[in-house]
């Protein structure tokens, strides 16, 4: 297994469609692949042992991605929002390195340890121009593909290990080869150091489908760009995907006449956020998509008639769906297990635990977190329904522990957000010297619907057991997210210590 054999079919099978395109630039099928073999040459002449990519979604990328492959040195994407130390921290990590970057930084980063920097406009030209390699890649499965640094919303970021099996057996086992037609066109706004824009990359190709890239993210790009491009597909992340929506209701008109469907992931999606969602574009496939880096991105989905499944009936136990990430793909496992490691019974909370060809679950320094059976234990907290849904609570270092008591934050976020006057909401634990620790909430209020501290206090109580109820709730401007949209409870936690001090 290795990803170019995913090219090699897309350009056999559709040479001359459009794989990439960026502004007018573009790169059939065809090109991308003689494009590969030419940036399998020059990296291999460069004595690397990584190759890294600095820089905002570009036509190197997907020429990156491939040209490594055909190679046989790990792909590495680097967050290009980091600080000089951070970025030398992890320049380090994957010495020696062939570093690909934006033209005008390519000075500027000329001191970092152990990287052979080239801009990205020579990198294009020189992989377009030099032949291809004598020998084809190598097929070895368990070859690393992709080292993709974690996000470090905990801690440092952790260097996970994709093999060429993990992206391959998830490809294989999710997406249709050709399914896509000469029209069909998805949107890629998420930066390249996410898995789901690796994800994107391998599954379009295989598909046959042209991919718009969106070098960054802002409500008015990406419509002008759905509307422009006649985009079909889209990703976002919940974040995105309230500005879009609050950008749109500006306008007063969505007009999407091409959008068939958009996926969303990458953090939790608020009940409230996907109800206006729906009702904005009713004619468009609404599918959530839950995974990890670790497990080579999607192991779940809700998809579209699970969606208007939870819309349309009257039972809460269906319509609470809505709130949930779906089924696990078939060629994945998810067990939820105790803090023993004993697996629970359905409804009940545990740590989500997964187990499938995909799942690496491997870090570039610490090794393989798999157990002996395979199953890797993914810090997710959550539960699974009787018919199979998973319910994603949030990490398990998140649990508020009040009185010996595990309080979930995403179950007491959900009541909060079904509050008319609160647009956003954080949940964490703060420490309290009778309890361990206390619920502290954070809201974002509806300019529109006025809530106050007792009335939401009061909201909680009804709905929830009185232990649930936060002990204090601020109201900030706007919550701390990163760039791919998780909520930085570190920062959230962080602040309100300043506050009570």
């Amino acid at each position: 297994m290795n990803l170019m054999m995913l090219l090699e079919m897309a350009a056999s099978g559709f040479g001359d469609r459009v794989a990439f395109q960026n502004g007018e630039a573009t790169l059939s099928f065809q090109q991308l692949f003689e494009a590969a073999g030419g940036a399998a040459r020059r990296i291999s002449d460069s004595g690397c042992e990584r190759v890294a990519l600095l820089d905002v979604n570009s036509l190197a990328l997907p020429v990156a991605v491939f040209g490594s492959a055909w190679a046989g040195i790990p792909f590495s994407p680097l967050n290009y929002r980091l600080t000089g130390s951070e970025l030398e921290a992890l320049a380090e990590r994957i010495a020696p390195s062939f570093l690909i970057s934006d033209a005008a930084r390519v000075e500027e980063l000329a001191g970092l340890p152990g990287a052979a920097l080239v801009g990205r406009g020579d990198f294009l030209a020189q992989a377009q121009a030099a032949p291809r390699p004598e020998d084809d890649w190598g097929m070895d499965g368990d070859a690393i593909a992709i080292l993709l640094f974690t996000s470090g919303t905990t801690g440092a970021p952790k260097a996970a290990v994709i093999r060429h099996k993990h992206l391959v057996s998830y490809i294989l086992g999710s997406v249709e080869f050709g399914a896509a037609s000469e029209d069909d066109a998805a949107l890629v706004c998420v930066p390249p150091y996410h898995i789901a824009g690796m994800a994107a990359i391998a599954s379009s190709v295989y598909a046959g489908r042209r991919v718009v890239q969106l070098e960054n993210f802002s409500p008015e790009a990406w419509i002008e760009t759905v509307r422009k491009q006649a985009i079909t597909n889209a990703f976002v992340v919940p974040t995105m995907l309230v500005r879009i929506i609050e950008t749109l209701e500006k306008e007063g008109r969505a007009d999407f006449p091409a959008l068939r469907a958009i996926s969303y992931g990458g953090g939790k999606m608020p009940l409230p956020v996907i109800q206006k969602a729906m009702a904005f574009f009713p004619e468009t496939d609404f599918t959530n998509a839950y995974g990890l880096t670790e497990t080579s991105s999607t192991i779940a989905i809700l998809s579209p008639a699970d969606h208007r499944a939870a819309v349309a009936s009257e039972d809460p136990a269906v319509q609470r769906r809505l709130t949930s990430v779906g089924l696990p793909l078939p060629s994945v496992e998810v067990e939820i297990r105790d803090e023993d490691g004993q697996a629970v019974a359905a409804g009940e909370h545990g740590e989500i635990c997964v187990r499938g060809e995909q799942v690496s679950g491997e870090y570039l320094e610490k090794g393989s977190l798999l157990d002996d059976d395979g199953w890797f234990p993914t810090r997710d907290g959550g539960f699974l329904d009787r018919e199979g849904f998973l319910f994603v609570d949030g990490r398990v270092d998140d649990v508020i522990v009040r009185g010996g008591e595990n309080l979930s934050p995403g179950e007491i976020e959900d009541v909060l957000l079904e509050h008319a006057g609160v647009r956003d909401c954080a949940v964490v634990g703060m420490p309290d010297e009778q309890w361990g620790e206390m619920v502290v909430a954070v809201v974002v209020s509806d300019a529109a619907v006025s809530a106050d501290e007792a009335a939401l206090q009061e909201w909680v109580k009804d709905r929830l057991r009185s232990s649930r109820v936060p002990s204090r709730i601020a109201f900030w401007a706007e919550l701390p997210y990163n760039e791919i949209g998780k909520l930085l409870r570190r920062s959230v936690k962080a602040r309100l210590g300043e506050n009570a001090s």
